[in-house]
């Protein structure tokens, strides 16, 4: 295996799978922690991962299709998408593509997924479509101040790392999350909420 980045949770490697390319992710142990913790925590949070890319596929996203768990190493073998991370497109690509990652962050949503890491390293274009990758800081939530996390952190990475398009960028994501997402307004009115406390947080 070659290692292709060392993460907080995980390290990432690429791999090969019955002659498939395909990405090994690997949840190391954390010597801060007791053992007995960091074990059931890479345990729980390697067979969430692999269920909850399971499920987001079920609902129409594109996602890395699970090759294999092997939860005593706390192992994802997956497929490898040889896609381009939004992040890395030339900031005038970037609205085009916007539209269709709101769609699917509606999808997760509206089937009470909190995705938790909703960037644009974690869309990945491949032959036009978009697929979403890393569900490690994933969980389940109906709250729709959950939801708006997920969407305020989106919106945050847009206006600093893709500035001049931001605004464009914005309006086409929250077009797309409009069209499967049925609480789309009130969401939208909670990442204002969440905004405001941070502008007029004071230190006490």
């Amino acid at each position: 295996m070659k290692l292709v980045r060392r993460g907080a949770e995980a390290d990432i490697f690429h791999t090969r799978w019955y002659g498939q390319d395909a990405i090994a992710k690997v949840r190391v142990a954390k010597p801060y922690r007791h053992e007995k913790l960091d074990i059931r925590i890479r345990h729980l949070r390697t067979h969430h991962e692999a269920q909850m890319l399971h499920r987001v596929k079920m609902l129409g996203v594109y996602a890395p299709l699970v090759y294999f768990v092997n939860l005593p190493k706390y192992t994802i073998i997956m497929e490898r998408i040889d896609g381009i991370p939004l992040h890395s497109l030339p900031n005038r690509h970037l609205p085009a593509h916007c539209a269709q990652a709101g769609r699917i962050a509606g999808l997760l949503h509206s089937a009470g997924i909190m995705h938790g890491d909703l960037t644009t390293s974690n869309l990945l274009l491949r032959n036009d479509s978009l697929y979403l990758i890393d569900m490690g800081l994933s969980r389940w939530s109906t709250k729709a101040e959950d939801w708006a996390v997920d969407l305020r952190l989106v919106k945050e990475i847009l206006s600093s790392a893709h500035a001049p398009v931001s605004d464009e960028a914005w309006v086409e994501f929250l077009d797309g999350y409009s069209q499967t997402m049925t609480q789309w307004r009130r969401v939208k009115r909670l990442v204002g909420v969440i905004e405001s406390r941070g502008r007029y947080a004071r230190v006490t």
